[in-house]
C-alpha cells in the first residue's frame, strides 16, 4: 500500500522538508507564492479563550512497514537524505556512497497519531480574543493566510530498502556501520540490497494534518482542511 495515498485519505501529508518541529495548535503563515513559515508556536500564544481544546489519540490511524513509498533510485536517494537529515542522521551520506541503483523504498513503524478535537477548536475560536492588539495577526486572518496544525502522525522507526545495480562490498558495509554509530541497524543479506532500520528512541513527526482558518473582518467563521498535494510542510 502506498504511504502517501493512504495518509491523504485521512487528511494527512508526509513532511517533506528537513524541518520537523510541527506540533498541535501551531499557527503557520502561508501567503500566496510564499514559503510557509511558523507564526505562533501554539494557539495560546496568539489567542485567549475560556474553552479548553481537547487533544485525542486517533487509534484508527497508524502506519507500519507494509505501508510504504517506492521511488525511482535518484528521487528515492534524494528523499532519503532529506529524511535522514531531519532526524539527525545526515552524516551517513548515502547519496555520496551509492551513486546508482534501481529503487528506494521508505516506510515507518511504531507510530501514534494525536489530533485536535475540531468541535472544541471551533468553540475556542468562536469565543476567543487576541492576547493583545495585534494588527499583523488580524490582517493575516482576514486574508485567510493562517494555517493551524490539527493533527500530527509520529513514528519511532524509519525503514529503508535500497536496491542497487552492483554488488555491495564488505568495505562499504563496514563504512556504513561505522558512520551510523549504532543508530541504524543494517541488513546485507542480499548482495545488491541494503535494508536499514533507524530506531531513534523518540517519536518524531512524519505527517501533518492542517486546517486553514476562515475569518471575516475579525470574526471567526470556520476552518477548512488544506492537507493535499501542495505539501505545505
Amino acid at each position: 500500500m502506498n504511504l502517501t495515498s493512504s495518509l491523504r485519505k485521512s487528511g494527512y501529508d508526509l513532511i517533506e522538508s528537513p524541518v520537523r518541529n510541527q506540533k498541535l495548535t501551531q499557527l503557520w503563515l502561508k501567503k500566496d507564492f510564499d514559503k510557509i513559515q511558523l507564526f505562533y508556536d501554539q494557539l495560546a500564544h496568539a489567542f485567549e479563550s475560556d474553552v479548553k481544546i481537547n487533544i485525542v489519540t486517533n487509534e484508527a490511524l497508524s502506519v507500519n512497514s507494509e505501508i510504504k513509498n517506492e521511488f525511482n533510485f535518484n528521487i528515492g536517494i534524494t528523499t532519503l537524505d532529506t529524511v535522514l537529515k531531519s532526524i539527525g542522521l545526515a552524516n551517513l551520506n548515502i547519496a555520496t556512497e551509492i551513486k546508482k541503483g534501481k529503487k528506494v523504498t521508505i516506510s515507518y513503524d511504531n507510530s501514534i497519531t494525536k489530533e485536535i478535537e475540531i468541535g472544541t477548536l471551533n468553540n475556542f475560536l468562536s469565543s476567543a480574543d487576541f492576547l493583545h492588539p495585534n494588527e499583523s495577526l488580524l490582517k493575516s486572518l482576514n486574508k485567510n493566510d493562517v494555517i493551524i496544525v490539527t493533527g500530527v502522525l509520529y513514528a519511532k522507526n524509519l525503514n529503508v530498502e535500497i536496491e542497487t545495480d552492483f554488488k555491495i562490498s564488505s568495505s562499504l558495509k563496514a563504512q556504513f556501520e561505522e558512520v551510523a554509530e549504532g543508530k541504524i541497524d543494517f541488513n546485507f543479506e542480499a548482495t545488491n540490497k541494503i535494508k536499514m532500520t533507524a530506531q531513534t528512541g523518540d517519536y518524531y513527526p512524519i505527517a501533518v494534518k492542517a486546517n486553514r482558518l476562515d475569518f471575516d473582518h475579525g470574526v471567526y467563521k470556520n476552518q477548512k482542511l488544506v492537507t493535499d498535494s501542495r505539501n505545505f510542510f
